[in-house]
């Protein structure tokens, strides 16, 4: 910037500044002008806004949106044309209930209404997404161009028309110390980007009685054929609903035919805990047959061996009384013994740290001493 332009955008500063903090007025608009600037604010809100709540009833989920457009962006970052699209709602419970009508069979009514259900779910999907895009073309586009053109437009001309306002008031403020031909070029720029911007603002306003209404007529169509198509799918699905619901009421009822109970075998020969239908298995013919008899008695009499056992170690000689006696004081003395050895061994340990200590103190006294006795002895001979 020259310092020319940086001196003039300083001058308008000062001027800012002085008409919010010192009060000081401005040159104001016409009345016209000004409630044009207000509806063309108003619109431009208006249109901002309008496009983010049909985005948002288009794709109502915020977490699938923000996926999209982070997929397509990474898309176009690759060079490649097109991204993940928008995953409807009716596509996905289209895809949930042909899943489980295909696993529970034709053989089951429910899951043939479900593939049924799944496959008009899934055209309500189709159809969604002929409508995202109907009304992408014919609504948003167009609102996206007047935003960004028009509407861009005219708040550029506006903030020009207020950079040139801001000149014109300061130098008409120090009328003297600037010459009546630098004021006068100062308002004719300022009428002219008046012209200009009042002339894009009042072109807008005048557009809008037809290019804004029949955009919005063409979202209204869009939305009439969504939902006589989605009409007609439902319709037919009812129908076919209806069918199945008549065909299973005609369609005979199966009677339960309860099976036949296992009888329980309770023989003494052959009983072992088991249900007669339950079958043991297959034995060979070489194999020889196990009697039961004779295991009950073989474990009688394994038992009663057993009992004569024990009966006999009840009885053992009455020498074994005297061997009790004995043996507790063996284990007295070889616990006396014990004791005594950790005392033997106690006393040890002791004496053998305190010798030395005693030792190093009767050494340090004989020094001393010697010491001593031997000051005395220099002392008297120098005396």
């Amino acid at each position: 910037m020259s310092v020319a332009g940086f001196k003039k955008q300083f001058h308008k500063a000062t001027q800012r500044v002085s008409e919010k903090v010192g009060g000081a007025e401005g040159t104001k608009h016409d009345d016209d002008f000004t409630e044009m600037e207000k509806k063309v604010d108003t619109t431009s809100r208006a249109v901002m806004d309008i496009m983010t709540k049909t985005t948002e009833y288009l794709q109502p989920n915020p977490a699938s949106r923000a996926k999209m457009t982070m997929i397509n962006s990474m898309s176009k970052m690759r060079g490649q044309e097109k991204g993940l699209g928008y995953i409807q709602t009716e596509t996905v419970l289209g895809e949930s209930m042909q899943k489980f009508g295909r696993e529970l069979g034709e053989e089951s009514n429910f899951g043939l209404a479900l593939i049924d259900a799944g496959e008009s779910m899934r055209e309500l999907g189709e159809v969604k997404d002929a409508l995202d895009m109907e009304v992408k073309q014919n609504f948003l586009d167009p609102l996206q161009t007047l935003h960004d053109k028009d509407l861009k437009e005219i708040a550029h001309h506006l903030k020009k028309l207020e950079g040139r306002r801001l000149d014109f008031d300061y130098k008409k403020k120090r009328q003297g110390k600037v010459t009546d031909d630098e004021i006068k070029q100062a308002l004719e720029k300022f009428d002219d980007t008046k012209e200009i911007a009042e002339l894009s603002m009042f072109n807008l306003l005048e557009s809008d009685q037809i290019e804004q209404v029949s955009q919005l007529a063409a979202l209204v169509q869009a939305q009439v054929e969504y939902h006589r198509q989605c009409a007609e799918i439902l319709t037919q699905l009812q129908s076919k609903m209806e069918d199945r619901i008549r065909d299973s009421s005609n369609k005979p009822k199966k009677e339960f035919i309860p099976k036949p109970r296992q009888s329980l075998d309770l023989s003494s020969e052959n009983h072992n805990g088991a249900i007669q239908g339950s079958r043991s298995p297959a034995r060979s013919p070489g194999e020889p047959r196990v009697n039961s008899g004779e295991i009950r008695q073989n474990i009688s009499t394994l038992s009663l061996c057993l009992c004569v056992h024990m009966n006999g170690l009840s009885l053992a000689p009455s020498w074994t009384v005297f061997l009790a006696p004995v043996c507790f004081l063996i284990s007295l003395l070889s616990l006396s013994l014990f004791v005594f050895q950790v005392f033997v061994v106690s006393i040890s340990v002791f004496v053998s740290f305190c010798l030395p200590f005693c030792l190093c103190v009767c050494l340090f006294d004989m020094f001393i001493n010697q010491s001593t006795t031997q000051t005395k002895i220099l002392h008297l001979s120098l005396l």
